[in-house]
């Protein structure tokens, strides 16, 4: 679905219709990145890798901070929410295959 651009938008009410699309556009999203993050555990524990591996933290969270600022979104924004979902993933990927493991 085609939204009209934010300054055409006329009332708060028809605002907040295009919010909660690009909401339940995001979720999907999310949920989607989280079924490949489920996956995870099984391949880092066969590849030896850890379930914290602080370079590839660190090269997701730059990737992130380069798509924000070409894309218009604030990249302290964009890199806060990504290290609340790096943090959610790895303490479950360390539930499952503990910490042991190298930085991959």
């Amino acid at each position: 679905m085609t939204r009209p651009a934010p300054d055409t938008i006329r009332s708060m009410a028809d605002l907040r219709v295009c919010i909660d699309q690009i909401d339940s556009e995001l979720v999907a999203l999310l949920a989607e990145r989280e079924r490949y993050t489920d996956r995870a555990p099984d391949l880092k524990a066969r590849e030896g890798i850890a379930a914290r591996a602080p370079s590839r933290v660190d090269a997701v969270l730059a990737n992130v901070r380069d798509k924000a600022l070409a894309s218009g979104l604030d990249p302290e924004l964009a890199q806060a929410m990504w290290r609340i979902m790096i943090e959610t993933v790895i303490a479950r990927e360390e539930r499952v295959i503990g910490k042991a493991g190298v930085d991959g």
